[in-house]
């Protein structure tokens, strides 16, 4: 039988090839019972191999038959100790192998965000450092920008004190007011967010354009008591720390053919 290559670290570190322990090799049945002891008997397949991790130390591989792990193998470390005469069991594992299904890599929830995502009562928290924003007291290069075509230069016409009325009513009663439901759970108005950008002329006192692109009113005219969950003030990202895994045991299941089920147990009566 073939040995299977190693992926320990200590093994690695090693100048040289670990000499295989007569004893330890021999000890498949222990090894076998072991991993029969962690999982269930008929789950553990065929011995595909052993590796020498050390002096006295070898690790034995089995097939794993359970459906739920296809692809996996057992890994079964066996030590003797010095001048024993048997071996003792020392870890018993299940890795994958190279076909095994493995959980995709976890996405950090600010990648996983888009546009869109944000919805009535929900905070979308923004980093002190976001470079999309800058302090309020930064001099800006749009001041005076638009001076001159408010007084209609450039252009025939300009919009009228009626035309911008009839707008301004019908922005300020429509979804970009502060009369929906996303604006009423909202922590603060979009006149204090970074990234509400006021209109010019007389309608910049009421209204401006939301630059924020993961906003539901991302690019949109909204009035300055309407609001939403991306306010750039909602809160601070704690810093990041990394939590111990969970520890789940979900080495055991039953199978129960749905055929077999009654009607009440369908619907959870006994």
């Amino acid at each position: 039988m073939s040995p299977v290559r190693s992926t320990s670290p200590a093994a690695n570190r090693r100048s040289r090839t670990p000499v295989i322990d007569a004893i330890a090799a021999e000890a498949v049945d222990l090894a076998r019972a072991a991993a029969g002891e962690t999982s269930r008997p008929e789950f553990v397949g065929d011995h595909v191999g052993m590796v020498p991790e050390g002096d006295r130390v070898v690790t034995h591989y089995f097939a794993c038959l359970d459906p739920a792990y296809r692809g996996w193998r057992w890994a079964v470390s066996v030590v003797r100790a010095a001048r024993a005469k048997h071996a003792t069991v020392s870890e018993a594992v299940l890795l994958p192998g190279q076909d095994a299904m493995l959980a995709p890599a976890w996405v950090p929830w600010s990648d996983r965000l888009r546009p869109g995502d944000l919805g009535p009562g929900d905070l979308l928290p923004t980093p002190p450092d976001d470079p999309r924003l800058a302090p309020g007291f930064a001099p800006s290069e749009e001041v005076g920008a638009e001076l001159g075509w408010e007084l209609g230069l450039g252009k025939a016409r300009v919009l009228s004190a009626e035309g911008r009325e009839e707008a301004a009513a019908r922005w300020h009663t429509g979804d970009a007011g502060p009369d929906t439901p996303i604006a009423r759970s909202a922590p603060a108005q979009c006149a204090t967010c970074g990234f509400f950008l006021p209109l010019a002329g007389s309608l910049r006192q009421v209204f401006g354009v939301c630059a924020n692109e993961y906003a539901p009113d991302d690019g949109r005219v909204v009035a300055v008591d309407h609001g939403c969950g991306a306010h750039s003030e909602a809160a601070v990202t704690p810093p990041a720390t990394e939590a111990a895994p969970p520890i789940v045991d979900e080495m055991g299941y039953d199978v129960v053919p749905s055929a077999t089920l009654t009607e009440e147990e369908a619907l959870g009566h006994s």
